[in-house]
């Protein structure tokens, strides 16, 4: 079974961050660490687990939590109630893949994190990535609409009607349209960047968690 992405929360406030930890642990294929409450507590815990992603807030204790992301080589999303331009395009400049304002709905975090893996996935291992892929997971990830480079087609309307009401791999629907497995895919991760299909991960006893598609209702 392949492991969660595993997550490093920050946030001084005790009562945020078991509050952020367990909207982390009900996002299927994630798994929170114990949050931490300093800058000094995040460096150790980001060399002592090696998370996937840091969840921190920018106003800490003992420094900045932008500044830390720009110094960690680990994914970032940065959580916080500053809401000025500078520090967010401060908090994007250090490289962080999200920004979410405090309050926010618990929808926004979950949101985010389901693109956040929709995104990590469409870039995995060291093949070559063509640039509709590099297109596509800035769209996934930004919450965007269609990327430029991508368009509705004939064959994914073939692949929408090929999903039905129930759910499916891209073999699955490569085979009832007459595709290949890739060329399924494809037009699947298309059709989700753009919210049409819902993607969904169905763990197995071995291996890469298996991509599952639904049509959006």
């Amino acid at each position: 079974m392949t492991d969660p992405l595993r997550v490093l929360i920050l946030d001084d406030d005790f009562r945020v961050g078991e509050l952020h930890r367990g909207i982390v642990d009900e996002q299927p294929g994630f798994r929170a660490l114990e949050p931490v409450r300093t800058i000094a507590e995040a460096r150790d815990g980001l060399h002592a687990s090696r998370p996937d992603l840091l969840l921190a807030d920018v106003y800490l204790p003992d420094g900045d939590g932008i500044a830390l992301v720009r110094e960690t080589a680990v994914d970032a999303i940065l959580i916080s109630a500053a809401d000025d331009g500078p520090t967010v395009r401060r908090a994007l400049r250090s490289g962080a893949v999200g920004y979410l304002r405090k309050p926010f709905d618990r929808r926004g975090l979950t949101g985010l994190l389901e693109r956040y893996a929709r995104y990590r996935n469409l870039l995995a291992g060291d093949r070559p990535v063509p640039q509709e892929d590099v297109d596509r997971a800035l769209a996934i990830l930004h919450g965007s609409g269609e990327p430029v480079t991508v368009s509705r087609s004939a064959t994914e309307q073939l692949v929408l009607a090929a999903l039905g009401d129930g759910e499916a791999s891209a073999a699955e629907v490569g085979e009832r349209v007459g595709i290949s497995r890739a060329t399924a895919q494809r037009h699947l991760a298309a059709l989700a960047a753009r919210t049409v299909v819902e993607v969904r991960l169905r763990y197995g006893a071995t291996g890469r968690p298996e991509h599952r598609y639904a049509a959006r209702t």
